[in-house]
């Protein structure tokens, strides 16, 4: 069994082109670039836009857990009662 290096050389690109050539056809070889060409644009663009988005979330997280933090060591807070505890008096 042959092993298969993995490089394509010149005479088995030439033979891919004339193959694709013939199934398609000279006219509409453009076309089918340019379609290719432009589902590859509009994919990278929602992959960067997704991406965005998600880094956006992970910074306004961020930021309320550092707030929240701040919030329980400001001095003036640790002086204030929880509303949501009643104390007892007796």
């Amino acid at each position: 069994m042959v092993q298969y290096c993995g490089f394509i050389g010149t005479p088995e690109i030439a033979l891919i082109f004339v193959a694709i050539l013939l199934l398609f056809g000279g006219k509409k070889i453009p076309e089918l670039a340019k379609g290719l060409g432009k589902g590859m644009k509009e994919f990278k663009k929602a992959v960067d836009e997704e991406g965005l988005a998600s880094d956006l979330k992970d910074v306004a997280s961020g930021i309320n857990d550092f707030k929240h933090d701040v919030e329980k060591i400001n001095p003036k807070n640790l002086l204030k009662t929880d509303p949501n505890t009643k104390s007892h008096k007796k």
